[in-house]
This record gives structure tokens, C-alpha cells and sequence, in this order.
């Protein structure tokens, strides 16, 4: 549900020549859709509509949005249109149909709720709200309102999941249409639905909207390699075509002539998605005819006991694949989808997948949770319902657990993705787990008091450090402490890789260990002010936060410090906004001359230290500025340590000259570098830059070529579409870092290469 009027506000920019050439490949979606249409597909359905009611909401929407106009030039209620008649193809009720095309009337046009209850009931009104954006809050930049608005329709989904489920379609349509939007916001509306949307239709079992979400967004975000993937697809598609024909055809008369079926078995092909060929070659590395199930067949019978007849005869016929049988029969996945799955070799040695299902299976694993209102009026199997929808609740009580509004947008993005893991119990019970899950997860996925309790695991009957991890098909046994008070371990917070787990672990801080958190909270927080130079007197941190708390609803000082100690609020998303808070309201103190003047060394004063030359005191290199030979310094004397080195920047120089204190002011000495010195030493640099695969490869690169000894580095995203990279070197000079930082600067996407503390 992208807003109108943003699109109204946004003149488009003309697409580049680069992205205009890969535009052709994506499927022509500018057909003008009419009430017309919608009536001829309602009247071919076997299903039972109110036929009035979708025509009385058509006419109210038309107008409603009457003179407005979407990206494309087209009237705005061709949109609404086209999310209808994609909710028929799903088999959806009357409610959810009249829903669909008012979906946009109250966040666009003067109607309102009321409006719409009277008229069209209060099926139809809650569904509108559930899909409808929350207004603009003042406090909430960008990610959080968007995160706010995520958590607003996961809410109502828990209520109704035909919410969801129209604000997929919307989103469908608003990606088959996202050619006309500009260029930075087709990037930004792909990255949303790649983490977002297409991850909730998987979990909701919608294949479909799934693979098609996934495929549109890829296109956009990395238009080459969709363009490499289909051109490979393409140049075999005659042949692929052909092989999947002679399998089938070989299939169906081997299953005919078996006679062990009720009902002839029906027999179908596809291939796999582009996106989902792109996770495997691009990502896992792989060389495209690796791909076990680029190819797939799928079997529908009419009763289970004849899935595994079925299985028996493809084993029978063609060489099956060792470990790439998975029966999701009697395991089904947490999305419900259940189907015997096998990898066989046919005569052509050319690997193809098995997918061995009944028509009730079927219908699941295409429709998902739209399935029970395909070929029914209203939801049947409560109980079945409920174990579906449990997944929605555990994400908004995840989102309980912390202070930052945007954790929801991670937690769908890493909980629910499509890849998975199966591990079973020493009691063979499947636990089903995203890739990349530890034992602790495994143990807080069984129950809460089994995480908190864990001392150890054991991986197939072997001892496994606790962020071993885990992988399909393996056996977890879970160690647990006999202890009452035993309790998880804050490191664990950096191991774990579910938001679940992420989340009871907080929660078991939150209320066992305030004093605790307090503590911790409140050094972490100084070690950021140290480490991004924001100077201020602690007497005036309760004034400098004050907006944070009502940010992340706490009401006292204390109360944050035991958010952050617990992981309630993550330091890294609010640190830039202090840092900005921070020069703007001290920017004009600091450019003051100080009550006592920076003192500069000179290499003429009589009292000046020659670094080198120190025999009878130690030195140390102070590492919150990380000096250089060629950098300006200053030295500290402390009590019983030496001389402690310092750039004449230092922000801890600064603080030590700005409070005036002479007994202090006396313990700081004039010193410099001596002409040779060839002084080996740690230092820091970030360097920010777009986010894009091989940006790291590039920078490593660049230090291996420069030849320069590697401490410590690591990398990760940042939330504006950016990436940070971090490194600790041993340099000899400025001169070196200087020559070093212009090599970094011309590596493409970099943004900016600065020194850091550490």
C-alpha cells in the first residue's frame, strides 16, 4: 500500500540506460484491470460472492479516488482493481474482496472508518485499518515508522490473517508496477519486501506470491545477475522443455500401469525460481549444474498411503541421490506445507527433484492459509488455525522484549526466512530452526527453562562448544545445570542467531539482574561517548538523553542504562543521532578558545621529552587516539605507569585542559618524535561505503597489497543501505596511513576512510 500521494509528490527521474536494458525482462504488468473484469472472474468461480457488495465497494472507491492518478499515469483504482482480482486467484471471501478495493480510501481520500462500517460492515472496516498506515509521528524517523507500521499489521493479523493477506497482494501488484517509481525508492521498496514480505507469504505457505515477490525484488536489486540467470535459463529452454516432457511421460505411464492408485496420479514439471537458482550459485557458491532441484517433477495422488507407493516406484526407476530425501509427510514444515521430497538421476545424467504429494497438500502448499477460504466460506479447524498463527504472536512478544521499535523489521527478517534447518531430539522430535541456529537456540526453541539451564550439548552423541552450528538431519542433546538460580549468560547474546532465543535472554536480564544491567548499561554507553568523542559531564546526561527515553519508554536514567545493559536498546542504531545531537549543541563550546591553550611541542623547547630518548620512564601509546609518528603529541604522566603518549586532538587532552585543573594541567609535558623514529603502531580506521558483494574482498586487497600487518577487522551493515568496514593495523606513520586511506577512497563505493579509536 504504497502511498499516492508520495508517488504524486516524487517527480520520476528518467531510468539509467543500464537499468532501462534490464526493464525489458521483466513481464508486462500494464494492463488496465476493470470492474468488468473483476465481475467475468467472479462470475466463472465455483465460489459463492456477494456480488452486490463488491460492486457497491467498487463504486465507493472509484469515487473516492476519482482524479487520481498513479506513477504509471494510470486512474489510482486500477490498483485497487488488480489487488481484487489477485485475491480471487487466491480464493478469498467477499469481505476480504470489497476490502481490497477500499484498502487505500482512508489513508488517501476524506473517507474514514465510520464511513465504511456503515456501509459495508465491520468485517470490512477492520480489514481496511489493519492494512492502512499509521500516521506520521514526529519522534519516528524513516526505519522506525516503517517499523511501527509492520508491527500495526502484524497486530492485526493475529486478530485476522486476511489482513496479511490483502496487504501481500497490494504489495504484489505495487512490485509488478515499481518501473515507474524512482530509482531509489524501487531499491528501497525491494529490500522491504525481499526481508519483509516475502519472508511472512513463505510462513504463510503462499508459494506463489512468495517466489514472484522474490523474483521481482531480485530483479531490482541486483538487475545483472537476473539478467545472467534467465539468459542461462533461456538459451537451454527448448531443451529443459524437453527433458522435463520425456520424464514426465516416462513417470505417468510407469505409475498407470501400476495399478496401486485410486485415481490416475497427475504428473507436472517446473523449474526453479531465478531467485532461488541466484541463493545457490551466487550465494552458496555453486556452479549452476550442481543445483539438484533446478528441475523438479511433482506427483499429486489422492491419499497419503499412495505418496510413499509413489516413492517406492521413482526409487525403483531412477538412481536416487544419498541424503536428499526429505519426507515432510510426517514432519511438515512450521508453514504446514507437507510433501515427500527426493532427488533422483535419470538416463540423461542430469539430476531432477521428486515432489510426491496428495491434492489436500497440494492445495496447501500453493495457497497456504488462503487455502481454507479457496474452497470454503470461512476458516474450518480452529485448533489448525491457531498452531499456524502461533508464529505471529511469538514475533510481537519477541518485539516485547526490547526497546527498539525496529528490532521487528530483523526479527521477521532472520526468523522467518525461507531456509531452514531440521535437528530432532534424542526423542525423535523435529525441531525445525533457521539456518545458521546454535545449541542455545535449540535449547530456548525446546523451552525457556531448558535455555536458561544449559551447560553444555551434545551434536550425534559427541560434546559441542555452545555456538556449534547446528545442521538438518542431526541428533541435540541439551546439558542443563541442576542449579535453581543458574541462568543464561550475557555473552550468549552475541551466539545465538534466533530473535527467540535473543529474546528470552533479555527478558531473564530484564527481571533478574537490574543492578546488573545498570552497571553494565552505563559503561557500555561511556565507552561509546568515548569512542565517538562525545564529551560531556555526566551531570548532564539525564538532559542529552532525555528524548531517547521517551524513544524507547523509559522514564529514568536508571531505567536506560538497564535497557541497554539487557539488550533492550542496541548502542550501534542510536549512537550516530547522539553523535549528531552532540555537535550541535556543543559544536560552538569546542571551537572557544580553551581556558588554557593547546599546548603544540616544539622541537626547540628545552623541556621537551625526545621519544626515543626516554630511558628512565616507560611509554605507553594511549589508545583512545591511537598516536603516530607525524601526528602532534603531548604526554601524561601518570602515577607509578610512566609517560602516557597522546595526540594533541585527543578528546581526553581536551576534557583535561577545558576543566582547568592546575594540579591535573601540572602532569602534562611537551614531547615529540625524534627525526628517525621508526616506530611500529596499532591504529584504527573505518571506512564507510554502499553496501555490495565483494566489498570487503576489495578493501583486504588493498591492505594485503600495501603490505601492512592486520590486528583485528570486521564488517557489517548499516540500516541506510551503507556498510562498515573496521580494521586494526600496525603502521609506521601518517604518511603511510595518508598514502594508505587514497588507495582505500578509489575503491568503488567507498563513502569515507577515517581514523577511530578502539
Amino acid at each position: 500500500m504504497d502511498s499516492k500521494k508520495d508517488e504524486a509528490a516524487t517527480p520520476v527521474p528518467e531510468i539509467s540506460e543500464t537499468s532501462a536494458s534490464y526493464l525489458k525482462d521483466i513481464p508486462d504488468y500494464d494492463d488496465d484491470f476493470t470492474i468488468e473484469m473483476l465481475i467475468q472472474k467472479i462470475l466463472t468461480d465455483d465460489k459463492q460472492y456477494d456480488l452486490s457488495k463488491i460492486i457497491s465497494a467498487y463504486q465507493f472507491a472509484a469515487k473516492a479516488h476519482e482524479g487520481q492518478k498513479r506513477s504509471s499515469g494510470q486512474d489510482y483504482i486500477i490498483h485497487p482493481l488488480a489487488v481484487a482480482y489477485i485475491l480471487l486467484e487466491l480464493g478469498m471471501d467477499t469481505d476480504t474482496i470489497c476490502a481490497a478495493l477500499l484498502h487505500d480510501v482512508v489513508e488517501d481520500t476524506p473517507a474514514t472508518l465510520n464511513d465504511l462500517k456503515k456501509r459495508f460492515g465491520q468485517d470490512v472496516a477492520m480489514l481496511v485499518d489493519g492494512v492502512t498506515k499509521l500516521g506520521k509521528i514526529p519522534s519516528f524517523n524513516k526505519e522506525e515508522q516503517r517499523a511501527e507500521n509492520i508491527r500495526k499489521i502484524l497486530l492485526a493479523m493475529s486478530q485476522d490473517i486476511r489482513v496479511m493477506i490483502i496487504k501481500l497482494c497490494d504489495r504484489l501488484h505495487n512490485m509488478r508496477t515499481l518501473k515507474y517509481r524512482p530509482t531509489y525508492k524501487q531499491r528501497n521498496t525491494a529490500l522491504e519486501t525481499m526481508n519483509i514480505y516475502a519472508p511472512i507469504a513463505h510462513r504463510l505457505g503462499i508459494r506463489a506470491v512468495k517466489e514472484e515477490l522474490e523474483d521481482l525484488s531480485f530483479h531490482y536489486l541486483d538487475p545483472f545477475a537476473y539478467s545472467e540467470i534467465e539468459s542461462i535459463l533461456e538459451s537451454k529452454k527448448e531443451e529443459r522443455e524437453a527433458f522435463i516432457e520425456t520424464i514426465k511421460n516416462r513417470i505417468s505411464q510407469r505409475l498407470c500401469s501400476s495399478n496401486l492408485f485410486s485415481e490416475p496420479p497427475v504428473v507436472d514439471g517446473r523449474v526453479k525460481s531465478i531467485y532461488g537458482i541466484y541463493k545457490k550459485v551466487f550465494l552458496k557458491g555453486k556452479n549452476i549444474d550442481e543445483i539438484y532441484d533446478k528441475y523438479a517433477v511433482r506427483i499429486i495422488v489422492s491419499k497419503e498411503p499412495e505418496c510413499y507407493s509413489v516413492f517406492g516406484l521413482i526409487h525403483d526407476m531412477f538412481t536416487p541421490i544419498p541424503a536428499r530425501v526429505k519426507d515432510y509427510i510426517s514432519n511438515p514444515k512450521e508453514n504446514m506445507y507437507q510433501s515427500l521430497h527426493t532427488t533422483v538421476l535419470g538416463k540423461e545424467g542430469i539430476p531432477f527433484e521428486v515432489q510426491i504429494r496428495t491434492w489436500d497438500m497440494h492445495e496447501t502448499a500453493e495457497y497456504g492459509i488462503a487455502a481454507h477460504w479457496k474452497y470454503k466460506e470461512g476458516v474450518q479447524g480452529k485448533d489448525k488455525m491457531e498452531q499456524r498463527l502461533a508464529w505471529i504472536r511469538k514475533v510481537i512478544e519477541m518485539q516485547q522484549t526490547s526497546d527498539d521499535v525496529e528490532e521487528i523489521v530483523s526479527i521477521i527478517k532472520t526468523d522467518l526466512a525461507p531456509e531452514d534447518i531440521v535437528v530432532m531430539t534424542p526423542k525423535g522430535m523435529s525441531v525445525s530452526l533457521p539456518v545458521n541456529s546454535t545449541v542455545i537456540d535449540f535449547a530456548y526453541r525446546i523451552h525457556t527453562e531448558i535455555g536458561h539451564k544449559t551447560t553444555g550439548a551434545k551434536v550425534d552423541g559427541k560434546i559441542v562448544p555452545l555456538d556449534y552450528k547446528l545442521q538438518t538431519g542431526q541428533i541435540c542433546e541439551i546439558i542443563t545445570s541442576r542449579d535453581s538460580a543458574k541462568g543464561p549468560n550475557r555473552a550468549w547474546l552475541n551466539i545465538v542467531a534466533t530473535n527467540e532465543a535473543r529474546s528470552k535472554i533479555r527478558s531473564w536480564f530484564k527481571k533478574e539482574r537490574r543492578e546488573e544491567n545498570i552497571i553494565e548499561g552505563k559503561n557500555q554507553l561511556e565507552r561509546e561517548f568515548k569512542r565517538h568523542k562525545i564529551n560531556i559531564p555526566e551531570t548532564e546526561y539525564n538532559a542529552f538523553l532525555s528524548d531517547d527515553f521517551k524513544r524507547h519508554n523509559c522514564e529514568t536514567l536508571d531505567d536506560f542504562y538497564a535497557s541497554i545493559g539487557y539488550g533492550g536498546i542496541s548502542l550501534s542504531k542510536i549512537i550516530q543521532r547522539l553523535e549528531d545531537k552532540y555537535k550541535k549543541l556543543y559544536a560552538d563550546t569546542e571551537e572557544e578558545p580553551s581556558v588554557v591553550p593547546l599546548v603544540k611541542p616544539k622541537a626547540s623547547s628545552k623541556n621537551s621529552i625526545i621519544l626515543d630518548k626516554v630511558d628512565d620512564l616507560a611509554v605507553k601509546f594511549a589508545q583512545c587516539c591511537n598516536p603516530l609518528p607525524g601526528d602532534d603529541i603531548v604526554g601524561y604522566i601518570t602515577r607509578g605507569f610512566g609517560i602516557s603518549v597522546h595526540t594533541t586532538k585527543c578528546t581526553n587532552y581536551k576534557a583535561a585542559v577545558n576543566r582547568n585543573n592546575p594540579e591535573e594541567l601540572d602532569r602534562w609535558c611537551d614531547i615529540q618524535w625524534s627525526e628517525n623514529s621508526n616506530s611500529q603502531l596499532q591504529t584504527s580506521f573505518e571506512v564507510t561505503a554502499t553496501d555490495r558483494v565483494g566489498l570487503v574482498h576489495d578493501i583486504s586487497a588493498v591492505l594485503l597489497e600495501a603490505r601492512v600487518p592486520i590486528v583485528h577487522s570486521a564488517s557489517r551493515a548499516l540500516k541506510n543501505g551503507n556498510a562498515l568496514f573496521e580494521s586494526t593495523i600496525v603502521i609506521s606513520s601518517t604518511e603511510q596511513l595518508k598514502n594508505l586511506f587514497d588507495k582505500l577512497r578509489k575503491i568503488k563505493g567507498v563513502i569515507s576512510v577515517d581514523r577511530a579509536s578502539v
